[in-house]
């Protein structure tokens, strides 16, 4: 190297340890490679290194390095003098290391005082009292380790980038946060850090790009904003079920102590408030309320099922299906079920799990549902085999679902005669996410559209059509429709009996249901649903009172369709002799054949909706019969009114059990009280004893007398 030009490496965002001799090394973080001159003013020197840096905000920021065959010593460089030191003692060197650290706290003592060393730039922190702060959250630190690292979804990669975040002590905020793709970049103005994780089909929820590196790590996070209430429930959790009085005093020494978290009071108070709420009132509801539920439900309702059935770890599952929505399911509903799964915002720790039909309207028709901790495979399991113990019929069934949490193995395993498709919504969602991001919005539009028409078409040469067109854009994407199975999804192979519907929108009118000012227990929102359901019932079973058609409503408008256009096809010949043939051909742009005994048209979409196609009404027109005949009965008003004909009693007492109703109870069950959203500030409790308020009376300070003040007295001023 020339004189007066060194080689640096310049280390920043690791740690320092030492050793049991005091020596010092250096752990972590990122180094960068610059060359520094002795002629160099330290304004350079700086100006350098921010560059190097990715124009990193050097004003909070202190250089050091160690001496040659000296690493007890930590030097520091603040002027031009102290940087020709530097260069003159290395010159002989290959390489220097420059430390970059952020400043000391004053308020800090450091184990290294005379070699100027700051106590926070390493990662274990020194504590006023000059002891080393354990870090129990060390394994932290790589939970995010670059591109390409994969999570099972989104709520793993949060996670993780929280538990990353606490470990290396900087804030982040979301710049895209869905079930699909996740932005996050860091608060500090001054770092460049920025990562991107979206879906990806073959290997789930995986981490994109990472930009930058973080260059604002501070050894104490003062915020509450990572120290967030369920975090700190989480972290207690085990800790409170052993000792029960843990105080939120020591909640906040224990966490700023292992975490480096800075907790007031009122935090650390508030989760253990969520901590405790989770480790027993579920617990104590599944015991107590839940047991009494059930009976009133069945006792209210004959006929109707419901259970709750307890686990372990204080956690319990809950099934009712009312003997109304059995009735009606078996004489009016189509015998298609839409499994789906139901987030409660109030309540968020409770998932629902619903099975859902649909009336001669299409309308929805709630069937079942399950109060669960989570959407798992084994909760999926246990639902579907009450549901198949619930129903009284034992015909074929057609299922409706994502798929998703083992649901293609436990449909078929419980219900091995059934059929089981996807959710049309849900597919066109999960093929938008395999589009090519290069692709212009025009493009994804088409794309998506032929995904549509080959999803709705009825043969399997219009189905090989508009995958043939999306194959002309993408190999990969025509490949991957074929690999999720056609018979799910496409009326041109799909064998259950859907009848034209294809979505279900079962979640939104149950949220709609569920006030969101309002924290339910589960009896009451349970009881809330069966509340909305009574009316539903009475509703429309009523409006169906006006009803003079033979078919519904809907089902009349879609005949009327249908017969305008019948009016523009010439219905060619019977392939019978003496034309009593019950097999006539259709023209219109192509030939279809009609058979009017087994209820089939070769365009298939008699068969696949359940309503005499054009081709067919021409037929009818033809022969002088009415295709109201033909429809399939699902469409009628009887049907439609024997869904509804029965009804979901009250449960006067549901509010206040007592303990002469609970079963097998020694003591009175008091229903849990609706909580209301949290205020500004810790929650006031009331005092155990009652206590009388004495008011101070008001003296007005112009006229002496009391009941008013000086701005409302009306004591006239004397002179």
């Amino acid at each position: 190297m020339g004189r007066g030009q060194i080689v640096a490496v310049l280390q920043v965002g690791g740690e320092f340890t030492t050793d049991d001799d005091g020596r010092m090394s250096y752990y972590g973080g990122e180094a960068h490679a610059m060359h520094v001159k002795s002629d160099w003013t330290f304004r350079t020197f700086k100006h350098e290194i921010s560059s190097t840096l990715n124009n990193l905000k050097l004003d909070s920021y202190v250089f050091k390095y160690f001496l040659p065959r000296n690493n007890k010593t930590l030097i520091s460089i603040s002027n031009e003098k102290d940087l020709k030191r530097m260069v003159e003692f290395h010159a002989e060197s290959e390489t220097t290391y420059i430390y970059v650290m952020k400043k000391v706290d004053n308020r800090l003592k450091s184990s290294v005082a005379d070699s100027g060393a700051p106590a926070d730039s390493a990662v274990v922190a020194i504590t006023p009292d000059g002891s080393k702060r354990q870090k129990i959250c060390a394994s932290w630190e790589n939970a995010i380790t670059g591109a390409g690292q994969v999570f099972e979804g989104p709520k793993e990669f949060r996670d993780a980038l929280h538990k990353y975040a606490i470990a290396h002590r900087f804030h982040y905020r979301f710049v895209k946060n869905d079930s699909s793709r996740v932005t996050v970049e860091c608060t500090d103005e001054g770092c460049t850090w920025r990562i991107h994780a979206s879906k990806s089909h073959a290997k789930g929820f995986m981490i994109k790009k990472v930009y930058g590196s973080h260059t604002c790590e501070s050894e104490t996070v003062k915020s509450h904003r990572l120290a967030s209430q369920k975090w700190v429930a989480s972290v207690i959790k085990e800790k409170l079920r052993d000792s029960p009085n843990y105080r939120p005093r020591d909640i906040a020494n224990d966490l700023q102590r292992e975490y480096g978290l800075c907790l007031n009071y009122s935090q650390a108070w508030r989760g253990k408030s969520i901590a405790q709420k989770e480790l027993y009132s579920p617990h104590e509801e599944a015991c107590n309320q839940l047991p009494w539920f059930c009976q009133r439900i069945t006792e209210t309702n004959p006929g109707s099922v419901a259970t709750v059935e307890a686990l372990e770890d204080s956690r319990f599952r809950f099934f009712v299906a009312f003997h109304a929505s059995l009735y009606g399911f078996e004489h009016g509903c189509r015998p298609l079920l839409f499994l789906d799964v139901i987030s409660v915002k109030p309540n968020k720790n409770w998932k629902l799990l619903a099975a859902t039909s649909v009336d001669s309207e299409g309308d929805i028709f709630p069937v079942a549902l399950s109060v669960v901790d989570d959407e798992s495979q084994d909760n999926w399991h246990w639902f579907l085999d009450h549901l198949k113990a619930s129903l009284p019929t034992s015909g074929e069934l057609t299922f409706i679902s994502n798929g998703k949490n083992g649901l293609w193995d436990e449909v078929s395993l419980i219900f091995p005669n059934s059929y089981h498709g996807y959710q049309v919504n849900y597919f066109i969602e999960e093929f938008k996410t395999q589009l090519d991001d290069n692709w212009n919005e025009e493009v994804k539009d088409m794309l998506v559209e032929h995904l549509k028409k080959a999803i709705y078409s009825c043969k399997v040469d219009e189905f090989n059509q508009y995958i043939e067109l999306i194959k002309t854009e993408s190999d990969k994407l025509a490949e991957w429709l074929l690999e999720t199975k056609p018979e799910r999804w496409s009326d041109a192979f799909f064998k259950g009996s859907r009848l034209g519907q294809y979505t279900c929108n079962v979640s939104e009118k149950i949220v709609e249901w569920i006030p969101i000012r309002h924290e339910l227990s589960v009896v009451q929102l349970v009881d809330t649903i069966r509340c909305n359901l009574m009316e539903m019932m009475y509703t429309r079973r009523e409006s169906s009172n006006a009803w003079n058609e033979v078919l519904t409503p809907s089902a009349s408008q879609k005949i009327q369709e249908q017969m305008s256009k019948a009016l523009r096809l010439n219905v060619v010949c019977s392939t019978g002799n003496d034309g009593s043939s019950s097999v006539f051909e259709v023209c219109d742009d192509s030939v279809n054949v009609v058979n009017i005994d087994t209820w089939e048209c070769t365009c298939r979409k008699w068969h696949v909706s359940g309503i005499p196609c054009s081709h067919a009404i021409a037929v009818f027109d033809r022969i002088e019969q009415s295709p109201l005949d033909y429809c399939i009965k699902y469409f009628t008003t009887e049907c439609y009114r024997l869904t509804y004909a029965m009804s979901i009693n009250p449960i006067p007492d549901v509010g206040v059990p007592t303990a002469s109703t609970v079963p097998s109870q020694s003591t009175a069950v008091h229903p849990s009280p609706i909580l209301t959203r949290r205020q500004v500030g810790r929650p006031k409790e009331k005092p155990a004893d009652p206590r009388i308020a004495i008011k101070r009376a008001v003296r007005c300070s112009r006229c002496k007398g009391y009941g008013h003040n000086k701005a409302t007295c009306k004591v006239p001023i004397t002179a």
